[in-house]
């Protein structure tokens, strides 16, 4: 059966990875910042891309309407707007805090409530939320992020129980370091002791990310929810 699927970051990385997964749905993609990016990308794939703030919850309800209105009510969300702004906490400013937080965490909140209403009457839903190796097991210079992406397990788990009698089911991914432009941000002798420390001996794609969360979003995925999923290579086994 065809659904609705919608993909925030969508336009790039992992985000792009897994609305091209998504394509034997109806698909749409929200981005913020890079508009040429975007307009490349709808030209590649005819997939719709919408501009809006997931770190602003009106943004998010509007944008949800206007996806809703163009090619129907969201069936599946996935989760995946994501920023650094790295710094040690003994010089980390609060703009560097809250900013990660609003758009990583507070942004899963301003999605999932702009859509679990319309999924629970429906008696169906998909909401795909995208962590972080980080979000488990910490990193220096990364108390923003990696709280944001531990606080995106601890939602992900509540919603879980909240939802399951509606069908509606709620999965996290944790990946762990994936070739995307966010990591190639890294400074080089840093990543080089970062895949040394993966024991498959490189980085993840967004191809093999882009899988789970085709499984997770499929009709006969239901008896899973709650769950974490890890990709990191073996870099981190729990």
């Amino acid at each position: 059966m065809q659904r609705t699927a919608l993909v925030t970051g969508g336009t790039r990385g992992i985000g792009r990875a897994i609305a091209l997964r998504e394509a034997g749905h109806r698909v749409a993609v929200a981005y913020l910042r890079d508009g040429e990016m975007a307009r490349r990308f709808t030209e590649s794939t005819s997939i719709p891309a919408y501009r809006w703030n997931v770190a602003d919850f009106h943004a998010c309800r509007h944008g949800v309407l206007e996806v809703t209105h163009d090619i129907g009510p969201v069936d599946i969300l996935v989760n995946n707007a994501g920023v650094t702004a790295d710094a040690m906490l003994h010089r980390m400013t609060p703009e560097q805090w809250m900013n990660v937080v609003q758009i990583n965490l507070g942004s899963i909140f301003n999605m999932s409530r702009n859509v679990i209403e319309s999924m629970r009457q429906r008696h169906f839903g998909r909401i795909i939320n995208i962590s972080s190796i980080n979000g488990q097991q910490g990193q220096l210079g990364q108390t923003n992020y990696a709280a944001s992406k531990a606080g995106v397990l601890g939602f992900t788990k509540a919603l879980a129980r909240e939802s399951a009698s509606a069908n509606v089911t709620v999965n996290a991914i944790a990946p762990g370091y994936c070739d995307t432009d966010m990591v190639a941000g890294i400074a080089s002798d840093i990543l080089h002791n970062i895949v040394a420390s993966i024991p498959v001996g490189r980085l993840g794609l967004p191809a093999e990310v882009d899988r789970v969360a085709a499984f997770l979003a499929a009709e006969d995925a239901a008896y899973i929810t709650g769950a974490t999923v890890d990709v990191n290579g073996g870099q981190s086994m729990r």
